[in-house]
């Protein structure tokens, strides 16, 4: 059984990115849409409303960008590769602290995403609160028991094996940090009116990536896991809006002195590029 806490005011367990909107909308009939592009068709609600998001004559300025030799360039990008290909999946967590400044720093890498209309479609949750992780780690195990059980079929729990995981999932509070990543299907303006965003899953998958980069560069380890019918659940604990759809949930922190990895290998570049 899950405890959930009372509401209450946020504290500096939780950390989020863009504005956090404390209107709530009312159920009610969805809006006409008045524009295309919005790209996602999952819980899309748009506005009727005719003013831009941005001013027409929002300053355009000139862009600094320092340039770097083909020969640096070359150098730099062998060595982010070199970073990049040590990450590996993380499934078992020493309990050392992680300093709050650097999951607020690759936070803060991450909201340098992308985005369509330049919206901001996201929220990052940091928890580092034990009794919250505990209660988010209660509903992904007894949602993931049913999973394993009747929802994923045979397969995919054969293509699974490999990992050694099931319904347990232990680095939940063994990791000094949980991250979920939030997509925001639609904002809202100090009128209560919902505001179009644009391509909100796409832009917050596109952050979510940028965040993995930014965790493997800090120094630390993680795991991307999609909670399979677990967004609900863990959006009441958190008390995150209606708007706010879970898209990822990461565990972060440094890795077991004896975490274990599967022997696997990457795709050669052949198989993965093609120039034309």
């Amino acid at each position: 059984m899950v405890v959930r806490r009372p509401p209450q005011a946020a504290t500096n367990t939780t950390i989020t990115s863009a504005q956090t909107f404390n209107a709530h909308t009312k159920k009610g009939t969805r809006n006409v849409i008045e524009s295309g592009g919005v790209g996602d068709d999952d819980d899309d609600v748009l506005t009727n409303l005719v003013e831009p998001l941005w001013p027409e004559d929002l300053k355009h300025l000139p862009y600094t960008f320092n340039r770097v030799s083909a020969e640096e360039s070359i150098k730099m990008s062998r060595e982010f590769y070199d970073k990049m290909n040590e990450r590996r999946t993380i499934r078992f967590f020493s309990p050392d602290p992680v300093p709050r400044e650097v999951i607020e720093n690759i936070i803060k890498v991450a909201g340098t995403a992308p985005s369509g209309a330049h919206t901001e479609p996201w929220t990052f949750v940091a928890v580092c609160d034990p009794e919250v992780k505990q209660q988010i780690r209660a509903v992904v195990e007894m949602e993931e028991e049913t999973n394993y059980a009747k929802r994923m079929g045979n397969q995919w729990v054969k293509d699974l094996k490999f990992l050694r995981t099931d319904c347990v999932k232990e680095y939940l509070t063994m990791a000094p940090w949980l991250l979920l990543v939030f997509k925001q299907t639609y904002g809202m303006l100090p009128d209560g009116r919902k505001r179009n965003h644009y391509y909100h899953e796409i832009s917050t998958a596109i952050a979510g990536g940028i965040l993995l980069c930014a965790i493997q560069t800090a120094g630390l380890a993680t795991l991307t896991s999609t909670p399979l019918n677990c967004g609900p659940a863990i959006r009441g604990i958190l008390q995150r809006p209606p708007n706010e759809k879970l898209l990822l949930l990461m565990p972060v922190g440094y890795p077991a002195p004896d975490a274990t990895v599967p022997d696997l290998t990457r795709k050669p570049l052949e198989e993965l590029m093609v120039t034309v």
